[in-house]
């Protein structure tokens, strides 16, 4: 645990004031639930590009990434390559497309939204099934923030562990109750300059403390020479081709996250991105260099080695031993805001999903803007406390929630968003079909193990979505022609 001052108290409860104070002004300027949902489609640039970021790194970027790096040496770099992939490819191909079609197919809001415009499905199946999926994965994902503020008090503070947990989520709770989709977008912002700020400090500082790049890595192969080897695992044996696949499969995951494209939807004009693009990267390969860096570093620096149960608190160790308490204080704030950058979107977009394409799709066709504004609201609420129980479980590791839920989303929706942008020829059917397929392949492959099953569940999930929905669109197309 860091030893308590007062200073990190301090620098924690101005950090959340300011959130909230966001929240409130946010909450001004959201008068519908198109506002809730999307922000009226009206972020900038920059906004757009660090949003998206920092919600799609969440808490995993301070504390998982580092974790593994910290366990895994080079190894770690197979992520980092599969994660950096994914996210240009996800700005390059289908941001344009996304944000030009979403609102074209009379102002889309969501993704089940989105989907039941684009394949004009009057049955609201796809809607629901769509919607359902968003809910339970989104559960899980909420799960892992709530996780990761758990460990960060518990850390810091020494309080318990079911404390820590309910503290951190009350804050994100409340700006995100209060200002919806501007309030996250414009904290997460904010979140993802501190957390970029963090993470080259403590990878800048723990080099210097180790005496610079060469001697890093010697302390590192002190400890164990294999994990100088991208190709070795830290037993010394070579990596099968599943771990590798595994690794770099991270990226298929880009193209169905929920929380990511929306913020392709909601950018002021489809022209922006390619700035929002260059933006993006360049926060990425800097945060994620960083994350690494601090992992590696903390194998040389932090003495007793760590448990692989405490490997994800090597960020938070090394800011105590880095640094006097104002900084510490400023990199821990960073980790509470990669927490909340994340968790804030969750728990809007299945707010959204709850309310747009459940509520009014099914139960009240015709509720009035504002009723439905106060059933988002409610429903935040209600998905925090369910994502709650699966918290506080102290054992829990946010890696392990954010890679399930990471693949669900992936598996479900990126096939089906890429072949509704790029195939004129894919049927409501096959969309349908595609979706359910590698929603289910990833509940199902987690549960078994060893040989083929130890392949990251988003790689077979993706493809058989893939080859389903091509399949069965092409037999709706031949059916069609007779």
């Amino acid at each position: 645990m860091i030893e308590f001052d007062a200073t990190l108290a301090i620098t924690f409860a101005l950090y959340t004031a300011v959130m909230i104070a966001v929240g409130t002004v946010a909450c001004r300027r959201t008068k519908d639930l198109s506002d809730y949902i999307l922000g009226g489609r009206k972020l900038g640039s920059g906004v757009t590009a660090l949003s998206a970021g920092a919600s799609d790194m969440s808490g995993w970027l301070l504390l998982g990434l580092p974790g593994y790096a910290y366990l895994a040496g080079l190894e770690a770099t197979w992520i980092a390559a599969g994660l950096l992939a994914g996210t240009y490819l996800n700005w390059r191909i289908v941001a344009y497309r996304l944000r030009l079609s979403s609102e074209l197919l009379d102002n889309s809001l969501t993704l089940p939204d989105y989907f039941a415009r684009r394949f004009n499905d009057r049955s609201g199946v796809l809607r629901v099934v769509s919607a359902l999926f968003i809910l339970v994965f989104f559960t899980f994902y909420a799960g892992a923030g709530l996780v990761a503020s758990g460990k960060l008090f518990e850390t810091v503070f020494g309080i318990p562990h079911v404390w820590a947990v309910a503290g951190g989520g009350g804050a994100i709770i409340l700006y995100t109750f209060l200002g919806g989709f501007l309030a996250v977008s414009w904290t997460d912002f904010l979140q993802g300059i501190l957390m970029m700020l963090a993470l080259v400090m403590v990878s800048i500082f723990a080099i210097i403390y180790l005496g610079g790049p060469a001697d890093t890595a010697h302390e590192i192969s002190s400890v164990n020479r294999e994990l100088l080897d991208p190709l070795t695992g830290i037993t010394g044996d070579a990596l099968t081709w599943l771990a590798v696949i595994s690794l770099a499969g991270w990226g298929l995951g880009y193209f169905g996250q929920p929380h990511i494209l929306a913020r392709f939807m909601a950018i002021r004009e489809p022209g922006r991105i390619p700035r929002s693009r260059r933006i993006a990267m360049t926060w990425v390969v800097t945060s994620m260099a960083g994350a690494l860096i601090a992992g590696w570093s903390g194998i040389g620096i932090i003495d007793p080695a760590l448990s692989e149960a405490d490997s994800e608190k090597v960020f938070l160790i090394l800011t105590g031993i880095l640094f006097h308490p104002v900084p510490a204080g400023i990199c821990l704030a960073a980790i509470l805001a990669a927490i909340m950058s994340t968790a804030d979107s969750q728990l809007l977009v299945a707010s959204s999903a709850l309310t747009e394409d459940l509520y009014k799709a099914i139960l009240r066709k015709n509720a009035g803007a504002g009723e439905l504004l106060w059933i988002g609201r409610s429903a935040v609420i209600f998905i925090a406390v369910i994502a709650g129980f699966l918290a506080v479980d102290p054992d829990s590791k946010v890696l392990d929630l954010v890679s399930y839920a990471w693949a669900g989303f992936g598996a479900s929706f990126g096939p089906a968003i890429i072949f509704s942008l790029f195939n004129r020829n894919t049927s409501r059917n096959g969309v349908l079909a595609g979706i359910t397929t590698g929603g289910l392949t990833v509940i199902l492959w987690d549960r078994f193990s060893g040989g083929i099953f130890d392949l990251y569940e988003i790689i077979p999930a993706f493809l058989l979505s893939s080859v389903t929905i091509y399949g069965v669109s092409c037999f709706d197309t031949v059916r069609r022609r007779l």
